[in-house]
């Protein structure tokens, strides 16, 4: 699963990218410094892992993971090819979910492409250029679907009603994913991989002598928020420079800074759970004394399916799934104890996989 993180040129991106790869994208500080999109690979933190390790006296630990994708700053004229434009919009159709950075603080040190720092215009000024790059593509699908409704054939009727309703919302300014779809309507969606179809979170990027505050209190975070109300999105609350000076501290500074400022998590940690449960998907886990893992599937996936991602073959010769929640395993004590006490289920091909389940697969090929 790959995650976008985009937004206006100057404010935040790269920084914040920085902080959660660690993979060293050049951020400085004039527009378009990123132009190939940098790409990088974060942990899913996940506190169950070794809690399992321990208990299993595993040799190794593997979580699960994302891949974020730092993409071109984007300016007033993108959809038509101003600035980077058409590199941004063909990489962001790549991704499936949006990182859309906001700048939330004022620096005269930084320049902004707007020349004035207003994040409700900035959400506005992206989310512009995405619905036109869409009402695009819609306008041209809804196009051919009504030319080839001409054949007689009743699917490009049906085609054509839904994007009518695609091509309303667009009009109006709406994103596709506001339309309401049942759901083979939003699997034929899906596959026309528009833009304003993908799930986003609005990072508010504050500045450091706002970390701490209550998020109320900070009139560019309220203003971000009652705007990412009116359109269902979530608002992530983060300082991209702070989050970036503590991913090069070593643990113990790390533990002073969270007591000093009163934070329980990181905002990354917050940023990439968030990001995780956005794209609806659930972590089921392995364990042994070579390897405890977690293991990524969509919300809804069944035991079959869910084998399959460990091997293919596991899927094919699915016979049945030994599956004992994560936190009745901890109570039991061990693997052996819950299987005693009648904890441990045998599950068939219709079970569908529960985040936190602990599973065994028996499989025959």
């Amino acid at each position: 699963m790959k995650l976008g993180v985009v937004g206006l040129p100057n404010v935040g991106k790269s920084t914040l990218f920085n902080a959660i790869t660690h993979a060293g994208a050049e951020s400085a500080n004039y527009p378009f410094c990123t132009i190939e999109p940098n790409v990088g690979i974060v942990d899913v933190p996940d506190e169950r892992l070794n809690k399992l390790a321990a208990l299993y006296n595993s040799k190794k630990i593997t979580p699960t993971y994302l891949k974020f994708v730092d993409i071109a700053g984007l300016v007033k004229g993108a959809s038509k090819g101003e600035g980077l434009g058409n590199k941004f919009l063909s990489h962001i159709r790549e991704v499936d979910a949006i990182v859309h950075v906001v700048r939330c603080f004022a620096d005269s040190n930084i320049t902004h492409v707007e020349q004035t720092v207003d994040p409700v215009r900035d959400m506005d000024i992206i989310n512009y250029e995405l619905i036109l790059a869409d009402l695009e593509s819609v306008t041209k699908y809804l196009d051919k679907a009504k030319n080839m409704f001409k054949t007689g054939e009743k699917k490009y009727k049906i085609e054509a009603e839904i994007l009518e309703r695609l091509k309303a919302a667009l009009d109006e300014g709406k994103p596709v994913r506001s339309v309401s779809l049942d759901e083979e309507e939003k699997e034929y969606v899906d596959g026309l991989f528009l833009i304003t179809d993908k799930p986003v979170i609005y990072a508010a990027n504050i500045a450091e002598s706002d970390l701490g505050k209550d998020e109320d209190e900070i009139e560019m975070v309220k203003s971000v928020k009652k705007r990412a109300a009116e359109e269902n999105a979530e608002v992530l609350v983060i300082c991209a420079k702070v989050e970036e000076d503590l991913s090069m501290m070593d643990d113990e500074d790390k533990a002073v800074f969270y007591e000093e400022f009163g934070i329980k998590e990181s905002g990354l940690s917050r940023l990439v759970k968030k990001c995780y449960s956005l794209l609806g998907l659930i972590s089921y886990l392995t364990a042994g004394e070579p390897e405890t893992r977690a293991w990524t599937i969509k919300q809804g996936t069944k035991a079959p399916q869910a084998a399959g991602k460990i091997h293919s073959d596991f899927e094919k010769g699915f016979i049945r799934a030994e599956v004992v929640p994560y936190e009745t395993l901890l109570e039991c004590g061990n693997y052996n104890n819950a299987k005693e006490k009648g904890k441990v289920r045998s599950e068939g091909k219709d079970y569908v996989m529960k985040d936190g389940d602990v599973v065994l697969f028996r499989f025959n090929v």
